[in-house]
């Protein structure tokens, strides 16, 4: 066997039992490109093998988005299907797991209309909303890995020629721990590290973090019951899973009202098929007061305009700048990368096991914690080797928990 054939196995192996840990007798429902066919296969082979019952594969083609979001009604975008929402909400509520294996290039709707891709999202977010509170409530297992498309891995090695697909894949076999002898228990070690710093901070409750760095100084207040989770999740069965693949973060959810100042970016977003890049937010009162961003700024805007908690952030994410795959110095043009590389925001819903007993709180009784509820969740990267994070004390002593880009505690 290949060395590339023996990570391709060994990632399907760490997808189906790290990522979902499938559980016998269980559904896994994958959404895929159909660039990713040949790896989809394989994942649903080691799913049967693993214990599946049934494995569903519903699967997307570039080419075919591309051409709706050009040749539509503009009507088309109001709308989703709603036996397709309807149906992963049966699924969700039978106790399937949820894999996503994403491989779209990163200028999939470049040059396409804002209002089509803003429409489209608050049309599937607004459907979806049910099935995704199951998702980030994690009462159900759920994991996003990544394939390498031939567009993707042209935007990320533009001077590679036919070489570029094999150097994403190095790339995405090393930010996966792919490559090791053993990737399933390098997990398990992983997992146990970032738990140190969840621990850690926990034992704090800060009451606010105060971020300072070129274009950046910024406050976020933390909810009093807020938690800092790690690496891995456990969901509604006590089943462990690991969300993403890869991850370096530490996060909690932010106070909604308690944010104020300016953040800029410091690596390139990519959202609804387009890149916004160098780009700045100011909050006041948790608020977005004002953005500015030099590529991609009508695309930032109706983000931010897609509902009312698209105004609030909902995630704050610590992340060495000395991570592995900052270290790599590959910019992944996908954010499932790109935020492990970089501490990183989300604008949008906030994830409940972030609050003590959130998991069973309802969206009312979240949000009187504090909590922000939105149908949009997007991170994006603000991380450097300048910034300096401080952690603040209830009595206001304050504390250092960055230091250049770096942990520390």
């Amino acid at each position: 066997m290949t060395s590339f054939q023996s990570n391709l196995e060994k990632y399907a192996e760490l997808a189906v039992k790290v990522g979902v840990n499938i559980q016998k007798g269980q559904t896994l429902v994958i959404n895929a490109s159909l660039d990713a066919a040949k790896f989809v296969r394989l994942v649903v082979r080691k799913a049967y093998e693993t214990g599946a019952k049934h494995v569903q594969v519903d699967w997307a083609d570039d080419e075919v988005t591309r051409a709706r979001f050009e040749l539509a009604p503009m009507e088309a975008f109001s709308e989703f299907p709603e036996w397709r929402a309807k149906g992963l909400e049966a699924l969700a509520e039978g106790g399937a797991a949820f894999m996503s294996i994403v491989s779209s290039s990163p200028d999939l709707l470049k040059g396409i209309d804002s209002k089509r891709i803003a429409a489209n999202s608050k049309a599937a977010g607004t459907a979806l909303s049910t099935y995704r509170n199951y998702i980030q409530a994690d009462k159900v297992s759920w994991s996003v890995i990544a394939v390498p498309s031939e567009k993707w891995a042209a935007k990320v090695f533009p001077d590679a020629g036919d070489q570029a697909v094999d150097l994403l894949w190095d790339a995405i076999f090393k930010a996966t721990r792919t490559d090791l002898e053993d990737p399933v228990s390098a997990w398990k070690e992983h997992d146990r590290s970032l738990n140190s710093k969840v621990e850690y901070l926990n034992g704090k409750k800060y009451k606010k973090l105060h971020y300072r760095a070129e274009g950046t100084d910024l406050t976020i207040e933390l909810p009093e019951k807020h938690l800092w989770i790690g690496a891995g999740s456990t969901n509604e069965q006590a089943h462990d899973f690991m969300a993403n693949m890869p991850t370096e973060e530490v996060f909690t959810v932010p106070a909604k009202e308690g944010v104020n100042g300016t953040v800029a970016s410091t690596k390139p977003l990519s959202y609804g098929g387009n890149l916004i890049d160098n780009f700045s937010i100011t909050f006041e009162n948790g608020r977005i007061t004002d953005v500015k961003a030099e590529e991609g700024e009508e695309i930032l805007k109706e983000l931010v305009a897609t509902d009312e908690g698209s105004h609030y952030l909902g995630e704050v994410a610590l992340v060495p700048h000395d991570s592995p795959i900052s270290m790599s110095n590959v910019l992944f043009y996908n954010t499932l990368f790109d935020e492990n590389a970089s501490n990183h925001l989300a604008i949008g819903n906030a994830y409940a096991f972030c609050i003590e007993g959130g998991k069973k709180m309802s969206r009312e009784e979240l949000e009187k914690n504090g909590v922000n509820s939105s149908i949009t969740h997007v991170d994006f990267m603000i991380g450097s080797e300048e910034m300096d994070i401080d952690g603040i004390l209830e009595d206001g002593t304050s504390e250092p928990i960055f230091r250049k880009g770096t942990w520390s505690i």
